[in-house]
């Protein structure tokens, strides 16, 4: 896709979801967490949202946190059916070692800390190693529903509280602030092609 049609269309896309409200911050939740990070999206579209003042800013948070969840709980889900070889595989040895051990020794807080954090942190390796050592899916449901409940409360207040700066900053800077969102989206998009490449390698060795 040339880049202008590539830009365009991020643009409609962009619109569609923010006429959708609170359903499109579901639909861009699970896209964001099992399909393709789509890094800085919801927080930014949270934001807008809530500086809209369309709906109380809770609402935003809530539909921001069910779409985070489902989404996390798809990419939980495969992982925990292809277990630890799939994340091996995924990974890499070394880097599922090292999360293995998080989890042994953190195990709640492993999941609710980095879904607590804001980009550009790495969170869905987090999901995946959460699954393929087959944690409790209660337990990882919990935490994952705290730290990201937390994190879209506290964008869902700042954008509630400063609207009227946020608003202001977008419709000066509409187009370089959607350009770097895009890019962001880009890069994530990349960076899991790569990972699902060499995943498809690894399986056919």
């Amino acid at each position: 896709m040339l880049p202008g049609l590539h830009f365009w269309w991020a643009v409609s896309v962009w619109q569609h979801l923010r006429r959708l409200g609170g359903p499109g911050l579901v639909l861009l939740g699970i896209a964001d967490n099992s399909v393709v990070p789509l890094t800085g999206s919801m927080d930014v579209l949270t934001i807008w949202l809530a500086a809209r003042h369309r709906e109380p800013w809770p609402y935003y948070a809530a539909m921001a946190t069910v779409g985070a969840v489902i989404g996390g709980y798809i990419t939980y889900a495969l992982a925990r059916k292809g277990g630890k070889e799939a994340m091996e595989r995924k990974l890499s040895k070394k880097r599922a070692e090292q999360f293995s051990g998080a989890f042994a020794r953190w195990g709640f807080a492993a999941v609710a800390v980095p879904a607590l954090l804001p980009p550009p942190f790495p969170f869905v390796p987090f999901l995946i190693a959460a699954g393929a050592m087959q944690y409790s899916r209660q337990k990882f449901l919990g935490a994952l529903a705290l730290g990201r409940g937390l994190r879209y409360t506290i964008t869902a207040f700042l954008g509630f509280h400063y609207g009227r700066h946020i608003l202001r900053f977008f419709s000066r800077y509409y187009k370089p602030a959607l350009s770097i969102l895009i890019g962001l989206a880009v890069l994530g998009a990349v960076l899991s092609l790569i990972q699902y490449l060499r995943y498809r390698e690894k399986s056919a060795t």
